[in-house]
Protein backbone atom coordinates (compact mmCIF):
# COMPACT_ATOMS: atom_id res chain seq x y z
CA UNK A 1 0.00 0.00 0.00
CA UNK A 2 1.29 3.70 -1.24
CA UNK A 3 1.55 6.48 1.40
CA UNK A 4 -1.43 8.07 -0.35
CA UNK A 5 -3.39 4.64 0.07
CA UNK A 6 -2.32 4.74 3.99
CA UNK A 7 -2.97 8.36 4.19
CA UNK A 8 -6.38 8.23 2.77
CA UNK A 9 -7.39 5.70 5.04
CA UNK A 10 -5.95 7.18 8.36
CA UNK A 11 -8.18 10.25 7.59
CA UNK A 12 -11.29 8.23 6.43
CA UNK A 13 -10.85 5.99 10.08
CA UNK A 14 -10.14 9.39 11.28
CA UNK A 15 -13.61 10.67 10.16
CA UNK A 16 -15.41 8.22 11.42
CA UNK A 17 -14.11 7.91 14.81
CA UNK A 18 -15.28 11.78 15.17
CA UNK A 19 -18.94 11.00 14.03
CA UNK A 20 -19.29 8.37 16.25
CA UNK A 21 -17.90 10.38 19.20
CA UNK A 22 -20.38 13.12 18.14
CA UNK A 23 -23.63 11.20 18.51
CA UNK A 24 -25.12 11.67 21.87
CA UNK A 25 -27.47 9.08 21.79
CA UNK A 26 -29.30 9.94 19.00
CA UNK A 27 -30.28 7.65 16.09
CA UNK A 28 -30.04 4.61 18.38
CA UNK A 29 -26.88 4.42 19.38
CA UNK A 30 -26.42 3.66 23.66
CA UNK A 31 -24.18 5.70 25.27
CA UNK A 32 -20.69 3.78 26.29
CA UNK A 33 -19.13 5.99 28.37
CA UNK A 34 -20.19 5.78 32.37
CA UNK A 35 -17.55 6.68 35.16
CA UNK A 36 -18.47 5.96 38.79
CA UNK A 37 -17.72 8.69 41.69
CA UNK A 38 -14.96 5.82 43.12
CA UNK A 39 -13.41 5.71 39.83
CA UNK A 40 -12.90 9.63 39.43
CA UNK A 41 -11.14 9.91 42.94
CA UNK A 42 -7.95 7.71 42.55
CA UNK A 43 -7.90 9.40 39.04
CA UNK A 44 -7.59 12.88 40.70
CA UNK A 45 -5.19 11.80 43.48
CA UNK A 46 -3.28 10.59 40.93
CA UNK A 47 -3.03 14.08 39.35
CA UNK A 48 -2.39 15.85 42.48
CA UNK A 49 0.78 13.46 42.69
CA UNK A 50 2.13 13.87 39.38
CA UNK A 51 1.56 17.58 40.16
CA UNK A 52 3.67 17.36 42.87
CA UNK A 53 6.22 15.45 41.44
CA UNK A 54 6.62 17.65 38.64
CA UNK A 55 6.35 20.84 41.16
CA UNK A 56 9.43 18.96 42.93
CA UNK A 57 11.57 17.34 40.18
CA UNK A 58 11.23 20.66 38.22
CA UNK A 59 12.69 22.72 40.58
CA UNK A 60 16.49 21.22 41.06
CA UNK A 61 16.37 21.53 37.08
CA UNK A 62 15.28 25.18 37.32
CA UNK A 63 18.03 26.31 39.39
CA UNK A 64 20.91 24.42 37.71
CA UNK A 65 19.61 25.25 34.61
CA UNK A 66 19.37 29.54 35.48
CA UNK A 67 23.18 29.02 37.02
CA UNK A 68 24.43 27.27 34.23
CA UNK A 69 23.13 30.11 32.29
CA UNK A 70 24.30 32.62 34.44
CA UNK A 71 27.88 31.85 34.69
CA UNK A 72 28.19 31.08 30.89
CA UNK A 73 26.27 34.84 30.43
CA UNK A 74 28.96 36.00 33.35
CA UNK A 75 32.07 34.48 31.18
CA UNK A 76 30.58 36.18 28.41
CA UNK A 77 29.43 33.38 26.09
CA UNK A 78 26.53 34.11 23.45
CA UNK A 79 24.81 31.00 24.57
CA UNK A 80 24.33 32.06 27.87
CA UNK A 81 21.48 34.09 26.64
CA UNK A 82 19.34 31.27 24.13
CA UNK A 83 20.23 29.06 27.66
CA UNK A 84 18.11 31.89 29.60
CA UNK A 85 15.77 31.73 26.44
CA UNK A 86 15.03 28.11 26.98
CA UNK A 87 15.16 28.29 30.87
CA UNK A 88 12.42 30.61 30.73
CA UNK A 89 10.47 29.11 27.98
CA UNK A 90 10.77 25.51 29.84
CA UNK A 91 9.78 27.00 33.33
CA UNK A 92 6.54 28.38 31.19
CA UNK A 93 6.08 24.91 29.90
CA UNK A 94 6.72 23.56 33.12
CA UNK A 95 3.75 25.73 34.76
CA UNK A 96 1.32 24.95 32.36
CA UNK A 97 1.96 21.29 32.92
CA UNK A 98 0.69 22.20 36.62
CA UNK A 99 -1.91 23.97 35.91
CA UNK A 100 -3.14 20.97 33.81
CA UNK A 101 -2.37 18.52 36.69
CA UNK A 102 -4.11 20.85 39.36
CA UNK A 103 -7.03 21.32 36.95
CA UNK A 104 -7.64 18.01 36.67
CA UNK A 105 -7.45 17.07 40.22
CA UNK A 106 -9.63 19.74 41.44
CA UNK A 107 -12.29 19.09 38.87
CA UNK A 108 -11.91 15.20 39.52
CA UNK A 109 -12.23 16.39 43.51
CA UNK A 110 -15.19 18.98 42.73
CA UNK A 111 -16.94 16.22 40.80
CA UNK A 112 -16.99 13.51 43.53
CA UNK A 113 -18.32 15.86 46.07
CA UNK A 114 -21.20 17.60 43.59
CA UNK A 115 -22.04 13.87 43.02
CA UNK A 116 -22.29 12.54 46.27
CA UNK A 117 -24.28 16.00 47.73
CA UNK A 118 -26.97 15.27 44.79
CA UNK A 119 -27.09 11.61 45.92
CA UNK A 120 -27.74 12.96 49.21
CA UNK A 121 -30.03 15.10 48.65
CA UNK A 122 -32.49 12.79 46.37
CA UNK A 123 -32.19 10.10 49.10
CA UNK A 124 -33.03 12.95 51.47
CA UNK A 125 -36.28 13.71 49.32
CA UNK A 126 -37.32 10.04 48.70
CA UNK A 127 -40.23 8.84 50.65
CA UNK A 128 -39.49 5.97 53.03
CA UNK A 129 -40.45 2.26 51.05
CA UNK A 130 -42.73 1.75 54.69
CA UNK A 131 -45.08 5.09 53.70
CA UNK A 132 -44.97 3.87 49.78
CA UNK A 133 -46.17 0.38 50.82
CA UNK A 134 -49.12 2.26 53.30
CA UNK A 135 -50.01 4.69 50.54
CA UNK A 136 -50.40 2.08 47.93
CA UNK A 137 -52.97 -0.57 50.73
Amino acid sequence: MSFEEEWRQARADAAAVAMRLNQTGGGGATPDLAVKSDELGPIGADAHVLYEGVKRDTETARVSNYEAAAALTAAQFTCGTQLVQVHERWYTQVGTLRDACAQISNHLDYSVAAHAKDDAEIRGDLMAVSKINELLK
